[in-house]
């Protein structure tokens, strides 16, 4: 089970933006800002978005490497990957797989993708086995 993911952003004012209005739906939304100095030489400030206190999504400055990360997000229906989805869009995502089954993986898995606007893979997913 993964406890965290950072992804490096080129903007993070826009990057905090659309997260926090691509996440909400989800019921992410809590957010922590972590100064890297109070970390280990060279740790990075960090952005985090989180639920019930648990942050496990943060956002550093740096250099993108887009494309080269996918995050799958967990929805608790297929109404909440639905509104996410549309809430990515709105805040300025592309789309990459408009909400829907899967049945390449699963009759029972639902989801939404999109591009970020660094390029990273969201996926918004609704699997009814693991709830």
């Amino acid at each position: 089970m993964l406890d965290h993911v950072f992804l490096t952003v080129s903007d993070m004012d826009r990057s905090i933006a659309f997260y926090t209005a691509a996440l909400a739906p989800l019921g992410i939304t809590d957010r922590v800002d972590y100064a890297g100095k109070d970390g280990p030489p060279g740790h990075p400030d960090l952005k985090g978005f989180g639920h019930r206190g648990r942050i496990i999504f943060w956002l550093r400055t740096g250099v993108v490497e887009g494309r080269a990360a996918h995050v799958g997000f967990v929805a608790d229906s297929a109404a909440q990957v639905d509104a996410a989805y549309a809430a990515a869009v709105a805040a300025g995502a592309t789309d990459n797989g408009q909400p829907g089954v899967r049945l390449y993986y699963d009759p029972r898995y639902y989801a939404g993708s999109v591009f970020d606007p660094d390029g990273y893979s969201l996926e918004f997913t609704y699997k009814s086995w693991q709830h």
